[in-house]
């Protein structure tokens, strides 16, 4: 039935123009702007992830969108440099002083952060 569909994923925030600034400024993602007001994210390989705003928005408890990177040191200090924190978590899942999750072999290295909605964003090592 939907085999040859375009799906495609989206999510609330709070504030529209924070979003964009976070997206577009801090990330550098290619956005656009509906005329209802709906910013669509335009991801590498054509996919696209719309952002729509929810003014009662309840951040989710899990990780709404991934981005695989081929360096996760290199990338969270330059996340850090524009002023991103990132999450700090114990066991089971115990972060560094960066934030990573380091994968020895047992998984990706990865690492969580925040957009000003608080929604959970990560890098992750890609392949």
């Amino acid at each position: 039935m939907f085999k040859d569909t375009k799906a495609f994923s989206g999510f609330s925030v709070n504030d529209m123009q924070k979003a964009m600034e976070f997206y577009q400024g801090k990330l550098g993602i290619e956005i656009s702007e509906s005329e209802m007001g709906i910013l669509t994210l335009h991801i590498s390989g054509g996919s696209k992830i719309i952002i729509y705003p929810r003014p009662n928005h309840e951040p989710a408890a899990f990780t709404i969108l991934n981005f695989p990177v081929n360096d996760v040191e290199k990338t969270v200090d330059e996340l850090i440099a524009a002023g991103i924190t990132f999450e700090q978590y114990g066991e089971p899942i115990k972060t560094d002083a960066k934030g990573i999750l380091r994968g020895n072999g047992r998984g990706p290295d990865i690492a969580w952060f925040k957009d000003p909605a608080g929604n959970i964003l990560s890098v992750l090592k890609e392949g």
